[in-house]
Formats: C-alpha cells, structure tokens, sequence
C-alpha cells in the first residue's frame, strides 16, 4: 500500500481543513512492522548463537535454515520459530520422549527483552519527525532470508 494522500479537506466558512489521519495511520502501521522486523532479526541471530552450542551443531548450516521469521502485513504481527520439525528445532524447544526441553527461543526473548525495548522505542519515537519515519519504511513482506547469518 502506497502512502496515502491527505484527500480530505472540509471547507467552512473560507477555513479549510485537511485531514492527514490516513497518512498518520499508515505512518504508524509502517514503524510498527519495521520495529517488529529489527525485534526479529536481534532474537533470531541470538537464537542461531544458542543453537551453535548444542552438540554437532557448531559448523552445521542447518540452523541457519531452520530459524526464521515473518512479519506478516495483513495480521500486523510477527512470528518467529522452527521451520523444520527436527531435534534442535520444536522437538528441542518444548521437548519429548527423547529430548530434554531446553527452551532456546523463549529464554532468548525473555534475556533481550531490554533490547527489544530499546528497538521499539527507536521506531515509535520516529512518530514525531515524519520525514525521519518515511525513511525507516520500507514496504514488502519481509521474511528471513535462508542460509544466511
């Protein structure tokens, strides 16, 4: 979706008014999902160092391919996870018969929450100088790339 126009304009009395409501709801709408994008990039390159320790995983390339996030348009939401149902992925997160549960992707969250405090507060705080919010927006769905760190 395009920047929207301020189309409104009510004239009274030789005063005219323009409402600029929808620019300033897509403004905010745009800072939210590229917070929401940085979150997930912090948390995933944090979960990809935790993985690492696991045991054969040190040079595995795996990892990288299974971490991923989405920023989804449409929901205003953000997920991350496993892509593949493996050992070190769900099964290793909340475990089973033959793993122990080592919980990586939810004490990552839960050790960076003050960094991710920091990285919502950057973009909502861009609310205030439209010019400096324009430039932090970027438009396409975002996901993470495969085999990259």
């Amino acid at each position: 979706m395009p920047l929207p126009k301020s189309v409104t304009k009510i004239k009274k009395d030789g005063i005219e008014f323009t409402s600029s409501v929808d620019r300033v709801q897509y403004t905010i709408r745009e800072l939210i999902r590229a917070a929401q994008r940085d979150t997930a990039k912090l948390l995933r390159k944090r979960m990809i160092e935790k993985l690492k320790n696991l045991p054969g995983m040190k040079r595995n390339r795996r990892i990288y391919k299974s971490t991923q996030y989405w920023v989804r348009r449409r929901e205003g939401d953000m997920q991350i996870g496993f892509k593949h149902d493996s050992w070190y992925g769900a099964k290793s997160e909340l475990g089973t018969s033959g793993q122990p549960a080592r919980g990586i992707l939810r004490n990552t969250v839960y050790e960076n929450i003050p960094e991710i405090r920091k990285i919502q507060a950057q973009y909502l705080s861009a609310v205030e100088d439209e010019l400096k919010a324009i430039a932090l927006i970027n438009e396409e769905e975002y996901i993470s790339p495969d085999g990259e760190e």
